[in-house]
């Protein structure tokens, strides 16, 4: 084995023991916190301008709202789904959590680009709306990156941390 193998080694319970208490801390529970709240709450608002809107909306309003009212239950789910879990998720959370990001972004940035040529939009517009949309969804892409690398980089750390021989008793 060589020295770098060795020293990564010696370092792994250490790095896994202050990322484990990073995932676990105060801040990144309120941080979940604020995610439930405002989905929760976005789509409890949405869902009460839908409700008592007077007459019939036209379909694709009913669309919209229903798609808003979901995309804040799913951030409502995602966060309550976090808060309960009573062990170390690995960053498994970033991950689900970017991928909602990025269908979110997707049907968001794809609706809005078919609604505006839709509705007759200058090409400037359009393609304003599609940059927009399409900027939007290359963040969450690289969120999704970032997260599932992170999520690999702590499973190599638990993972080298179960290879190691436990120390003798008395020792």
């Amino acid at each position: 084995m060589s020295e770098r193998d060795h020293r990564t080694r010696r370092e792994a319970p250490e790095e896994l023991r202050h990322a484990l208490a990073a995932e676990a801390s105060l801040s990144s529970r309120m941080r979940h916190v604020a995610v439930g709240l405002t989905g929760g709450c976005g789509a409890a608002l949405v869902a009460l301008l839908w409700a008592t809107e007077p007459g019939p909306l036209p379909t694709r309003t009913q669309v919209a709202f229903g798609g808003l009212v979901g995309v804040g239950l799913a951030w409502a789910v995602f966060a309550g789904w976090v808060l309960c879990r009573r062990r170390p998720l690995f960053a498994r959370d970033r991950v689900l959590g970017a991928r909602l990001a990025l269908v979110v972004t997707t049907v968001t940035g794809v609706a809005g680009t078919v609604l505006a040529a839709a509705r007759g939009t200058h090409q400037a517009g359009v393609l304003a709306v599609a940059s927009g949309g399409a900027v939007l969804v290359a963040a969450a892409g690289v969120l999704l990156v970032r997260a599932r690398s992170r999520r690999r980089e702590l499973l190599r750390l638990r993972d080298s941390l179960r290879e190691q021989p436990s120390p003798p008793h008395g020792a």
